[in-house]
């Protein structure tokens, strides 16, 4: 027989609020590039370029964390900026063009997009259609259709309340927008950590056939995953309308490799199962001082094109040995 003792076992207890370890490396990363940029620039690190940095991440961190609902399932959206641009559309189209109250038309351009999440999931899901494919298909018809609403032309004149959301400070630093920002990542922080929904997705990540014997309705969290992330796209077109103060059939466009970016350099798997709202926030602001810092040092929009792309492949390496090492 196995020697056993008396003596009473202590239970581990879980590091409820531990930073999530596959972003780590990213946080370091951070924190580099902003001691970097603090030594080679002279502007970097005041109050007012941090605030406009964050201005400037709210729309792609809004998108993000909707993206990163989809990859931790395993998917993909390529749709996030078409249909930016379509829920920009309909909002500046049904506000201005058909008279409705700004708030109705807010409320019936997010429906819209999360119409187009929805139709994306039941494609994936019903027809069985590959992630990618039907992402593609769905950025080629929001982007058509945003372009038909007006026949390609910008809408401009939207009320002032709703373009001072996106520039009046409220307590010396936080505007409207990057306080929805803060409180949707925050929402779903608390989903994926301490939920049974949350749990669910990063099980259908893992491994789609063993969450649907332990009774995990697949094909439902996978539509709700892709409509809440067209539902961020459509928030993230009004956010982004609210700054520019115009709705363009053109905005949105190479947002969605932003985006994506954002999640995989804060440490997700594009396999799936892997994955925080913590390291997304840290992708996000990677992306947004990094392109914040080249500005700043003046250099050149192509070659700024080219870093970002590095990092990006970077990044996907950096996913491919995690991946080995698990």
């Amino acid at each position: 027989m196995l020697a056993t003792s008396d003596a009473p076992i202590e239970k581990a207890r879980p590091r409820r609020f531990a930073f999530p370890a596959g972003a780590t490396g990213p946080l370091i990363g951070l924190i580099a590039l902003c001691i970097f940029l603090s030594l080679t620039t002279d502007t970097f690190l005041t109050v007012r370029n941090l605030l406009n940095v964050m201005d400037q991440v709210t729309v792609i961190g809004v998108m993000a964390i909707g993206m990163t609902l989809v990859i931790l399932i395993g998917g993909i959206d390529l749709s996030v900026g078409s249909v930016l641009a379509l829920s920009a559309m309909t909002m500046g189209f049904l506000a201005n063009r058909m008279g409705l109250p700004f708030p109705i038309a807010i409320a019936m351009a997010i429906s819209v997009s999360a119409m187009c999440g929805a139709i994306s999931g039941l494609v994936i899901t019903k027809l069985a259609v590959p992630a990618f494919i039907a992402t593609l298909a769905m950025m080629s018809v929001a982007r058509g259709v945003a372009a038909i609403i007006t026949d390609g032309e910008q809408i401009v004149g939207f009320p002032l309340w709703f373009s001072d959301l996106a520039i009046i400070r409220h307590f010396g630093f936080l505007t409207v927008t990057v306080g929805v920002m803060i409180v949707i990542a925050a929402v779903a922080w608390v989903v994926l950590r301490f939920r049974p929904a949350g749990r669910a997705l990063y099980a259908i990540g893992g491994s789609p056939e063993v969450a649907r014997l332990s009774g995990i309705n697949v094909q439902a969290g996978t539509i709700w995953v892709y409509t809440i992330a067209g539902a961020l796209a459509g928030l993230a077109g009004v956010i982004l309308s609210a700054r520019l103060d115009s709705a363009q059939p053109s905005s949105g466009l190479g947002y969605e490799l932003d985006t994506i970016a954002a999640v995989v350099i804060g440490g997700a798997s594009l396999s799936g199962g892997v994955g925080s709202i913590g390291g997304t926030v840290v992708g996000v602001l990677i992306i947004g001082f990094l392109r914040n810092g080249l500005n700043l040092l003046h250099v050149s929009p192509f070659v700024q094109q080219v870093i970002i792309g590095v990092v990006i492949a970077l990044a996907v390496a950096a996913d491919k040995f995690r991946g080995r090492g698990r």
